[in-house]
């Protein structure tokens, strides 16, 4: 049977979620005499996905508040016509015409359309492992699978669990289950956990994990999934290297996502080599009145825009909202533009909080962009107000104008808060120099009077300025491992800070206040790297020598307290 609207746009939108369920609201409440039709492929059209691990965990007890709008309440309220259980299999242009099956009778139906929007969203990875359909393997992707997750922890009284792959998803669920009194291994292929993060700043909630109890293997990737007995059992994790993991009663895969895009493709929609859909900046596909939204479609990056033709996708919730609310905008003429997604994200991990936005280290190096780092070590409020902490905080940006390419922190409280205000700024088109004077909310309990935003600015000013050069950790240690030159590192800290031998290797100890006493024993012939504990006191004495004729002096970046972390994760080997 074919379905038809009388009166009005005849709008179908294929998925719900994030994109999809936000277009329907919004078609709705700019039209009330268009036909709304919103086709599911699964029983729920509205839900709390980024919720779902920590229902599994029991932080959210409340089953009932994962659906966000449930099909009735969607019907009643915005008067749109919900489909559930039911897939499009075939999408016809040259007709306007979806064609779906419902999955769990059998029948299919035709729906025309006057605008198609598809938010079909993206689906895990599962790549042909041997044994990667035991029973005892999960995916989390919807509401279902969330349940069946948690009442396997119930019912088969899971004390171990391996998660495979160390992203958003996986951490959250490690997380989770530890809360739950699961002992977790954690299987990742790549050299750092939570690839969105430059490794240094990975590290430290990879720390957090491991004294959680959270065992971390690194550089190996999963081989087999060997059954043992029957599925109460689960199985036993043969990974690459050769090593196999204790027996497992349940496993999570996390190992990426791909766009579950094969209708559109098959309907001649122009997609990208990975299978997304590739959309103008009106969310338009490459065919006619059919829009695309959400985890499925590739967009504009637009840090990289002024640098190069760069596209990406992103599997976030909020843009996909705000982009299904865009599309029906645009479909009753309004003249909206997707910028394109800046890519801000935000995971607690126990007692931390990472969060970043833009693009990283790895992503520059590959589109061969220049850039330079800072790394400062603020306290999220007055050192002087009880409770302070420090925030790892990493902003990346054009050595010459001071544009912001993106920035990323890790710390125990305040982090999102800067995260955000970078977010704004980059989105606002501002540079270093204007993070430098941002005027920003200050009381002892919630802020400093230099904000960590301003310290973060005022050190990557600096260096846009002249006034400081800068070497990273990561240069330092080249320097050490192939030493082509003599270098000497300056530790400009108090000797009662560094008496338990937390000094970088081969550095010589002269304490800032009596460095100008002391340069004779400081050759000019030499390069000087200059470190302290976070970066602020070696920065004056970068300036103290420079201004005394020394002309080959650099800053290390972060200075103790980055050094020292990725110490840490350079010596932790795969398990």
């Amino acid at each position: 049977m074919t379905f038809s609207a009388k009166n009005g746009k005849k709008i179908v939108i294929v998925g719900g979620v994030a994109g999809g369920a936000s277009a329907a609201a919004r078609a709705r409440r700019l039209d009330e005499k268009s036909t709304i039709t919103l086709i599911q492929s699964g029983p729920d059209v509205s839900y709390a996905s980024c919720g779902m691990p920590y229902y599994i965990g029991h932080e959210i007890v409340d089953r009932s508040v994962m659906s966000v709008q449930t099909p009735e309440s969607l019907r009643q309220r915005f008067n749109i016509d919900v489909i559930v259980n039911t897939r499009v299999f075939k999408i016809e242009p040259n007709h306007k015409l979806v064609k779906a099956k419902n999955e769990l009778t059998g029948e299919e139906s035709a729906y025309e359309y006057d605008e198609l929007i598809l938010a079909l969203g993206a689906e895990p990875l599962e790549p042909p492992i041997p044994g990667i359909h035991h029973p005892s393997l999960f995916k989390l992707r919807t509401l279902q699978d969330m349940d069946h997750i948690s009442s396997w922890i119930d019912d088969k009284n899971v004390k171990h669990c391996v998660v495979a792959g160390a992203g958003f998803v996986g951490l959250e669920m490690v997380e989770q289950l530890v809360k739950r009194n699961v002992k977790v291994t954690l299987v990742e292929l790549a050299d750092q956990i939570l690839g969105p993060l430059d490794p240094e700043m990975a590290v430290v909630l990879q720390r957090e994990l491991e004294k959680n109890g959270v065992e971390i293997i690194l550089k190996d990737g999963i081989k087999e999934f060997i059954a043992k007995g029957d599925e109460r059992s689960g199985t036993v994790v043969q990974l690459q290297s050769g090593r196999k993991l204790p027996i497992a009663e349940m496993t999570i895969l996390g190992l990426g996502v791909r766009p579950d895009t094969a209708v559109a493709k098959d309907a001649g929609i122009n997609v990208s080599s990975r299978g997304h859909i590739i959309v103008d900046d009106q969310l338009r596909t490459s065919i006619d009145h059919i829009w695309a939204v959400g985890d499925s479609v590739l967009v504009r990056n637009p840090i990289l825009s002024r640098e190069v033709d760069e596209y990406w996708a992103v599997t976030l919730a909020g843009p996909a909202n705000r982009q299904g609310r865009m599309v029906p905008d645009i479909i009753y003429g309004k003249n909206r533009r997707y910028k394109g997604t800046y890519g801000a994200s935000v995971i607690r991990i126990f007692g931390y909080i990472a969060a970043c936005v833009g693009v990283n280290e790895k992503m520059l190096r590959s589109k061969n962009i220049p850039f330079s780092v800072v790394h400062v070590h603020p306290n999220q409020h007055a050192g002087y107000y009880p409770g302070a902490k420090s925030i790892n905080l990493k902003l990346i940006f054009d050595p010459k104008d001071g544009h912001i390419f993106g920035g990323s922190a890790v710390g125990e409280d305040g982090v999102e808060k800067r995260i955000d205000i970078i977010s704004t700024a980059i989105q606002g088109g501002m540079t270093v120099h204007d993070l430098a004077d941002l005027e920003l909310c200050y009381a002892p309990p919630v802020g400093s009077a230099k904000d960590p935003i301003n310290i973060a600015g005022m050190a990557a000013q600096n260096e846009v300025d002249g006034l400081v050069k800068q070497i990273d950790w990561k240069e330092l240690k080249e320097l050490e491992e192939h030493p082509s030159k003599e270098v000497m590192v300056i530790d400009v800290r108090n000797p009662s800070e560094i008496s338990k031998g937390k000094l970088i290797p081969n550095a010589i100890n002269i304490p800032l206040n009596s460095l100008r006493e002391r340069l004779n024993e400081i050759p000019h012939d030499k390069e000087i790297v200059v470190s302290c504990m976070s970066g602020q006191r070696s920065y004056y004495a970068y300036r103290i020598l420079v201004e005394n004729g020394y002309d080959k002096v650099r800053n290390l970046s972060g200075a103790y307290k980055t050094y020292q972390s990725t110490k840490v994760q350079n010596q932790q080997p795969s398990q």
